[in-house]
């Protein structure tokens, strides 16, 4: 079915308030799951939105939750997400770190008792707008073993990092260290569709093309042991640094079962100006331009930006069972 990108944002903020979740908090979780689909990240977007709510209606998540923050020093701050959605608690950092970053050359932020991070990319392009240049870890519920094991440890940690360029979009990058993000595989199993046999272990650690063995199992490591160790650096930086929960003591996004996920988010800006004598803005093109001098290469970060710059004239097209589920709602 084809939505407006205004008309997908409405369908969410409908089913969420009627899920006992605030209008504010509906609106931000909105705003960010239709950024998803409009980016080409459909395991990020609508899909997701079942579990959301099933989640708050019965109270593993807080749909009133209000981020409070603290600033315990001067470049940093402290965000307690509640115990609810993860986009209030993105969205008050992207209002308050910039204002920091400036005036301390480098500013943080710790978010705890978190949930789905989303496409992080989106969050993190969200500084470089402003001229900062912005790294970002978050942990998720365990689904990677660590290298040689068969038990998930470790969740498929993702790692955003973007920065501006003058004149034109900034450069994103955003990666899951899994192969390939979990929700393509929930994605797989809500159509009823085969994975690919590399992107995933079943219980023994076999390699599956089935997405229900897949979410039983374990997920594959991008790049196999390095994955591995930089998952495991992102449970300290999002987690252990935050208070949050690690990814073997989280729960899952996917139902509404357990406690909450409490999960942890770490965030980075750095203003330019601080730490170079030289023009950075120049220096990024400089690099931007060497990269896209071979025809057959583009910066990381257009497809999903010229997805969702076409999003805003065409809309979106989302499965019927997807909008049916979450009209049921």
């Amino acid at each position: 079915m084809h939505l407006s990108l205004a008309e997908a944002e409405t369908l969410v903020v409908e089913a969420l308030q009627r899920s006992k979740v605030s209008a504010e908090n509906a609106r931000s979780v909105a705003v960010a799951l239709v950024a998803a689909e409009a980016a080409g990240q459909g395991g990020h977007g609508l899909r997701r939105v079942p579990a959301y709510a099933g989640q708050a209606k019965i109270g593993k998540t807080d749909g009133f939750a209000q981020p409070q923050l603290t600033r315990p020093f001067p470049a940093v701050l402290r965000i307690d997400a509640g115990n609810g959605y993860a986009y209030p608690a993105l969205d008050l950092a992207v209002a308050e770190l910039p204002g920091i970053a400036r005036e301390q050359g480098i500013a943080l932020a710790a978010i705890s008792r978190s949930h789905h991070a989303g496409v992080m990319g989106l969050t993190v392009e969200r500084f470089a707008d402003q001229g900062l240049v912005a790294l970002m870890v978050a942990n998720a519920p365990a689904a990677m073993a660590p290298w040689g094991g068969k038990v998930p440890v470790f969740g498929t940690n993702p790692i955003a990092f973007a920065t501006p360029l003058p004149g034109e979009d900034p450069i994103v990058i955003d990666l899951a260290l899994s192969k390939v993000a979990r929700g393509k595989v929930m994605a797989a199993r809500q159509q009823g569709a085969p994975i690919p046999a590399d992107w995933a272990f079943d219980r023994e650690g076999k390699p599956t093309t089935s997405a229900e063995e897949a979410l039983e199992g374990t997920m594959v490591p991008s790049g196999d042991a390095k994955g591995a160790a930089l998952a495991l650096m992102v449970e300290i930086l999002a987690a252990g640094l935050t208070g949050a929960n690690y990814a073997f003591e989280a729960s899952s996004l996917f139902d509404d079962k357990g406690a909450p996920p409490a999960l942890g988010h770490t965030i980075i800006a750095i203003n330019p100006a601080a730490t170079s004598a030289t023009d950075t803005a120049k220096r990024f093109a400089l690099l931007a331009s060497e990269i896209t001098r071979d025809p057959n290469v583009r910066l990381p970060g257009r497809r999903g930006q010229t997805s969702r710059r076409l999003a805003l004239t065409e809309g979106i097209i989302v499965e019927d069972e997807v909008i049916e589920a979450i009209k049921r709602l």
